[in-house]
């Protein structure tokens, strides 16, 4: 009866350590990596209620601020880069004004703005150009 009960111990240390523990911390990871990804909708809000428009265009590429867009760091860099810019030019903004999950709203809704266009992709540029070589 004894070995039993140790047997039916063992199996069930095995389906909790062997499967459901690696199983469940893989929910979690993609329940994090959703997270990181950010809502746009939600990101766009922001970026509008803490101003990030006034030093970064509502385009993201324009003011006195840096280009935003392209978007080329990840979510993890643009969150620590918010954190300390590392310049007087922008204020930090710590996990107590803008929590990570609202910094990764913000760089989902920067991704979705449209880079600009190469000047020869633009009909007023081309046009000056033609008649500038007249």
């Amino acid at each position: 009866m004894l070995s039993r009960s140790l047997a039916a111990k063992e199996i069930m240390k095995k389906l909790v350590f062997g499967i459901l523990a690696p199983a469940s911390a893989l929910g979690l990871l993609a329940v994090s990596a959703l997270a990181q990804q950010g809502d746009a909708g939600r990101g766009k809000k922001m970026f509008v209620d803490y101003s990030c428009y006034a030093c970064h265009g509502f385009s993201g590429q324009n003011g006195p601020g840096r280009r935003l867009v392209p978007m080329k760091m990840a979510n993890v860099a643009f969150t620590a880069y918010v954190r300390s810019p590392g310049t007087n030019q922008m204020p930090s903004y710590s996990a107590k004004v803008l929590t990570d999950a609202q910094l990764a709203d913000i760089w989902a809704y920067i991704k979705t703005l449209p880079d600009s266009p190469e000047a020869k992709d633009i009909p007023l540029v081309q046009q000056l150009k033609a008649e500038a070589g007249k």
